[in-house]
């Protein structure tokens, strides 16, 4: 059984500001199951965006872990905000979070990078 979305991102949250990084909540989406989208902000003014993998993209088993992949390395400001705009145009019950992390997000179950 998976966390619910909210606890998740709370959780999410924490980890990164315990660790030093500052996070914040773009929009919130629903409570119980909404997807999350993670924006991670690099020194060097770009950004990298990871969403929910496809579930074909693991074992058929739910392990209860939720899993991302990178949808987009190293956007500019310009570059990102149309696509979150689209996402959320698609899906307004989505979360997106923003994290300014230089490091990587070693939180996280990445699929593939």
């Amino acid at each position: 059984m998976r966390l619910k979305s909210a606890i998740f991102v709370s959780a999410l949250m924490r980890i990164e500001n315990a660790k030093g990084s500052f996070s914040t909540v773009l929009n919130k989406g629903a409570e119980d199951a909404g997807a999350i989208f993670i924006v991670q902000l690099l020194p060097n003014g770009k950004a990298n965006l990871f969403g929910p993998a496809p579930q074909a993209m693991f074992e058929i088993e739910d392990s209860g872990e939720r899993w991302f992949e990178l949808l987009a390395k190293d956007l500019s400001q310009q570059e990102l905000e149309p696509r979150l705009q689209s996402q959320l145009k698609f899906d307004p019950d989505c979360w997106i979070i923003e994290i300014e992390s230089g490091g990587s997000l070693e939180n996280i179950q990445i699929i593939a990078e």
